[in-house]
């Protein structure tokens, strides 16, 4: 990262620099992809984003630079880091694929591409170079798209897996306010929680000081998605779950709030 930086201070000096995340596991695309998702409508439109998650680097996959609607630049691998984000922030109004020998690094490594082609063409955007200046034009509907399995919804229940687990341990959910208002969960104070470990009844708060030390709760995050966790311990150990486990959520025997 100092390398990517020291690039972009070269290319752009004064341009404020700013850094989301270091900690993606190793080659975990879908990790970056819900961090930039996450975190990108939070600064300010016009912005230009680098994300740098390549396990295919030096292949034949291609650099993109992507133009959102909100007015956003986003560069990076044509792998399906960038598409949620810019989804986020407006969609994908223009795409072109880095291929200038202009706007970037010679020579120019095989194994770094965030250094010496993603950072040199952030850096000219940074600056006011048309998008159009860094390579051809690409059909934004042929850009590499993630997979991304929604819940099932059924009457009284949700089946969805685990989309992420942070550093403390909670388990997000692809699962939004609708999906649980559709499933008839919406005003029910505790929620049965089924995995293949077993069975739990679960509150369902708005708050961790709603809950005691170490008694696990379901929550809405910050995000705007369900989420499974356990106060001041972790989520994933407790109910021993990883990315992609599969958990059922129905209503408990505790009637709903109005």
């Amino acid at each position: 990262m100092g390398a990517c930086r020291g690039v972009l201070a070269t290319i752009a000096p004064g341009v404020p620099l700013a850094d989301i995340s270091h900690l993606v596991p190793s080659f975990d695309i879908d990790r970056g992809a819900r961090m930039l998702e996450a975190s990108l409508p939070y600064y300010p439109p016009g912005s230009v984003h680098v994300g740098v998650v390549d396990p295919g680097v030096g292949t034949s996959r291609r650099g993109i630079a992507l133009r959102c609607g909100r007015g956003d630049h986003c560069v990076g691998p044509d792998n399906g880091l960038l598409m949620w984000a810019a989804e986020r922030l407006g969609g994908v109004t223009e795409a072109v694929e880095l291929s200038s020998d202009a706007h970037r690094l010679h020579p120019t490594s095989r194994t770094f591409h965030g250094r010496d082609i993603f950072a040199p063409a952030a850096a000219h955007l940074a600056l006011g170079l048309e998008l159009a200046a860094l390579g051809p034009r690409l059909d934004p509907s042929g850009l590499v798209r993630l997979p991304r399995t929604g819940p099932e919804v059924g009457a009284g229940s949700i089946r969805a897996r685990v989309g992420s687990i942070n550093g403390y341990g909670t388990c997000q959910f692809d699962v939004v306010d609708a999906d649980w208002e559709r499933a008839g969960l919406a005003g029910h104070p505790s929620i049965v929680v089924e995995v293949s470990g077993g069975t739990w009844t679960v509150p369902y708060v708005l708050t961790f000081g709603e809950i005691g030390r170490d008694e696990p709760l379901l929550f809405p995050d910050s995000s705007g998605k369900l989420s499974l966790a356990v106060n001041q311990a972790s989520a994933a150990q407790r109910f021993g779950l990883g990315v992609g486990g599969l958990v059922t959520f129905r209503a408990g025997e505790d009637r709903p709030t109005t």
